[in-house]
């Protein structure tokens, strides 16, 4: 087998949209504290927080199967992958927890 670089491995979808999926999470969340926050809590979720949230637990089945297939193949290559996937996760999370969304 060829040698692998991240590079490459980032060629495949199921190691960037993790990356686009955290990168629209972070959007989501900016956008709705710089327009829609007034300080007051909803009475239940809205449509945003949802949205938040089916996009970053869809991460992790993309994620396994990225592992699944890359690790035996180039496990260097696939961990530094997977540790900017769960990097990007959690600056997503980051603003949710520091403003305790």
């Amino acid at each position: 087998m060829p040698y692998l670089n991240q590079a490459s491995l980032f060629r495949n979808a199921s190691a960037w949209m993790p990356l686009a999926m955290s990168a629209a999470a972070l959007g989501l969340v900016l956008f709705n504290i710089a327009t829609v926050s007034s300080g007051q809590r909803p009475a239940d979720e809205d449509t945003a927080a949802r949205v938040f949230q089916l996009l970053i637990a869809g991460q992790a089945p993309i994620a396994a199967f990225f592992a699944l297939r890359w690790m035996p193949r180039s496990p260097a290559q696939a961990m530094f992958v997977l540790a900017a996937q769960a990097a990007a996760a959690f600056v997503a999370l980051a603003p949710v927890i520091v403003f305790d969304l």
